[in-house]
């Protein structure tokens, strides 16, 4: 065991005092013989420490490690363990897994002296007031509900890398009506329009014109949308992320930021999208004042925001098919079958979509994102399954008759119960029900008959939902003065 340095130096000050070797030895807990060296060198163990460069016991790679080096050079990128696996199986019973660590120092080692250049990273002078980076991240690792009900989602995020001033919003997609609100709301919240606007090569700012070459080019509504504000638009190279380090970097940092106000505030559920991106809001705002006195310069060299706001959607106008649906933006929705046959205005926003019919709101929904999917609303079609029950049952988009799980449960049982035309007749009035009066009053009523083990019959589930009485107004009574009709009679008289 090495003698630390502070017995060495407790035994130079006792042997200065006293001369004395063996009295300066004992006070500093030291042998004889050990004291009588380190007083003769004049060092301590820290400075007398050689370095080792030789190896203490047998290489056990001393033979596979020509075969690992080969194919090293041909693959640089092959990692250690990969390699020691596939050492394994080309001489089964030589090597052991205790050993790996000892290979991948060993091609850590070869990676140093002799394998292929690393590429090189150089810290850039940004100037204020002129880059912005935008980037898609996604927040569902956060665990967000909504309700009780889990809510997937993307934070749209821009960054000034001058100050590190950070503003985002929610979104759903990595399309361009999300980049387009993020954009804007950030510039809204900023006051002022940076020089640049830095994106990665996602498909709401650019597309491929040449896969051989590599080429990408601005979509047209993207640089539509930087000259109407003056930015000038500018990308990363393909699979270059470190490019646009800063908005990466500040990514994970406002994740970590939000995961630990969401540990404060105790739980995750929030009541409506508004209220968790006013909480968001409110988290980058806390992480902006702490960034003040950079942000003054910045926004000192910017120009200020002097141009109207683009609209957050882009129009459609579909027509209503004979199945009271309309395709939007290649997704199926339904509408009001009164509007059969007529061509509806839609206005496709991020999150949602309005129908509008001569400028009259008929339906707002929330979008899907993909394509070839479909929401259909019971609503709009009960009327008509229940005069053509017999449509139900191969209905294409039967799937969405079910608004919850107990309407699914009470179509399983009245199929296995009824014959196939009375159960479809069965649950179409217990749908129609719902739609007249309140689909949570039948859901209840629907898992207490599922507790009772009761068939759910219309009937049944009728009996249990209140029936709807209109509250009727309270009027005054009214008083009748029929002196009134006196001016009456004497324009008869008149005439």
């Amino acid at each position: 065991m090495q003698t630390p340095d502070r017995k060495v130096r407790k035994l130079m000050e006792e042997y200065q005092k006293t001369g004395n070797l063996t009295r300066s030895s004992l006070r500093a807990d030291m042998d004889v013989k050990t004291a009588r060296k380190y007083v003769r060198a004049g060092k301590l163990p820290s400075q007398m420490k050689v370095a080792r460069y030789w190896r203490t016991r047998p290489d056990p790679f001393v033979r596979g490690w020509q075969e690992a080096r080969t194919m090293l050079e041909d693959a640089p990128e092959l990692e250690a363990k990969i390699l020691f696996e596939w050492l394994c199986e080309r001489h089964p019973g030589k090597y052991e897994e205790g050993q790996l660590r000892t290979f991948q120092r060993r091609v850590r080692r070869w990676r140093a002296l002799e394998g292929p250049e690393k590429e090189v990273y150089f810290p850039q002078d940004h100037k204020p007031g002129v880059r912005m980076e935008t980037d898609f991240t996604w927040m569902t690792s956060l665990g967000i509900t909504i309700r009780g009900e889990a809510f997937p989602h993307l934070l749209c995020h821009s960054v000034l890398v001058y100050s590190n001033w950070q503003w985002g919003s929610v979104c759903h997609s990595e399309s361009f009506l999300a980049l387009k609100k993020g954009v804007q709301t950030t510039l809204v919240r900023l006051g002022r329009v940076p020089a640049e606007h830095w994106t990665d090569h996602s498909t709401a700012a650019t597309h491929v014109i040449s896969v051989e070459g590599g080429r990408w080019e601005f979509n047209r509504k993207y640089v539509d949308l930087m000259n109407h504000f003056g930015m000038r638009p500018h990308t990363i190279n393909t699979a270059k992320p470190h490019e646009n380090g800063d908005i990466e970097s500040a990514n994970g940092v406002l994740k970590r930021r939000v995961k630990q106000h969401l540990l404060l505030r105790g739980h995750r559920d929030f009541d409506s999208v508004e209220a968790y991106e006013e909480f968001i809001h409110d988290v980058m705002a806390r992480a902006n004042r702490l960034r003040g006195k950079r942000l003054r310069e910045e926004l000192a060299v910017m120009k200020p925001l002097d141009v109207g706001l683009l609209p957050e959607y882009r129009l459609e106008e579909p027509r209503v098919t004979s199945w009271s649906t309309v395709q939007v933006a290649r997704n199926t929705y339904s509408v009001p079958s009164r509007l059969k046959g007529e061509r509806v205005r839609a206005r496709v926003y991020e999150d949602r979509l309005e129908i509008y019919y001569h400028g009259v709101l008929q339906l707002t929904c929330r979008r899907l994102t993909g394509k070839s999917r479909h929401a259909i609303n019971y609503r709009h079609v009960i009327d008509s399954l229940l005069r053509k029950p017999r449509a139900f049952r191969h209905y294409k988009y039967r799937s969405d008759m079910f608004p919850t799980e107990p309407f699914r449960w009470a179509y399983d049982v009245l199929c296995e119960a009824l014959s196939a035309w009375a159960a479809d007749m069965e649950y179409l009035r217990i749908l129609s029900l719902a739609a007249r009066t309140m689909e949570t009053t039948v859901d209840s009523a629907l898992r207490k008959l599922r507790r009772e083990g009761t068939l759910p019959r219309w009937d049944a589930v009728l009996g249990l939902v209140p029936a709807f009485l209109p509250e009727l107004p309270d009027l005054p009574v009214l008083k009748v003065d029929l002196g009134e009709y006196d001016h009456l009679f004497a324009q008869e008289v008149v005439t």
